[in-house]
């Protein structure tokens, strides 16, 4: 009996903790109500936490904990950045869109931070903060984000192409796209190639190259594109066939 005694007050002062974890993370998290008592439904099958078993509340707390609450005190800096594979997949391609002038952050800015990314992301999975972005949803992200780089004349096509061959052949793709630009713009000669424009515009590679590694593709569209800014004014974020 004693022992039993003993556990009832153990099992009180658990679930006050947790339940002022809960609370801690909403306010933390920025939820709003229907945000929260979702979390809420979908862990515990209830949308009041004081309904919660002690079990349920340690649940909702590890499911709060995934979408980077944290019951330790942070110091003040600069918000955490998504860390979960879409917020990956979506920098990568925001950082390209950047090369391309598809978006209006510069390159540099997207490589230090997501300020841009986390406003669009959010707007199209309709949540508060992308790192507890529902991924299941992760979808109509990608999407929206092929369908600005379609616009700018990069194409996302993968038919007949291996996953390895796609991430390369995309990377070919965009410094093309990149290059469609620096044409319009008459930074390019309408007949030069992606080796010949590279060398002549930024000195990289050779100008009779026409095989490149993918890290190299990676260099020449940052540089392409740092030139496409430079040079192709208002009409470099324009979309093609505008």
């Amino acid at each position: 009996m004693a022992s039993t005694a003993a556990a009832v007050p153990a099992d009180d002062k658990a679930r006050k903790i947790l339940l002022a974890k809960v609370h801690i993370a909403k306010k933390q998290l920025g939820l709003d109500e229907d945000a929260y008592e979702g979390v809420l439904l979908r862990v515990a099958g209830t949308t009041s936490a004081g309904n919660c078993t002690v079990p349920q509340l340690r649940l909702v707390v590890a499911d709060f904990e995934r979408r980077g609450f944290s019951a330790t005190a942070k110091r003040p800096g600069a918000a955490k950045r998504a860390d979960h594979p879409l917020a990956r997949k979506a920098r990568v391609m925001w950082i390209s869109l950047a090369h391309l002038c598809a978006v209006r952050e510069d390159p540099a800015q997207a490589i230090r931070g997501d300020k841009a990314l986390e406003t669009f992301a959010c707007r199209q999975l309709r949540c508060t903060k992308f790192q507890w972005a529902d991924q299941t949803q992760g979808d109509k992200l990608v999407e929206a984000l092929k369908a600005i780089a379609e616009r700018h004349g990069w194409d996302q096509s993968a038919k007949g192409l291996s996953k390895v061959a796609y991430v390369h052949v995309l990377k070919v793709r965009l410094c093309e796209a990149i290059l469609a630009k620096l044409k319009r713009a008459g930074t390019a000669a309408d007949h030069w190639l992606l080796g010949e424009a590279a060398f002549r515009l930024t000195g990289l590679g050779a100008a009779n190259r026409a095989v490149f590694e993918t890290q190299e593709l990676e260099r020449m569209a940052a540089a392409l594109g740092a030139k496409l800014r430079e040079h192709g004014g208002q009409a470099a974020f324009e979309e093609m066939g505008k």
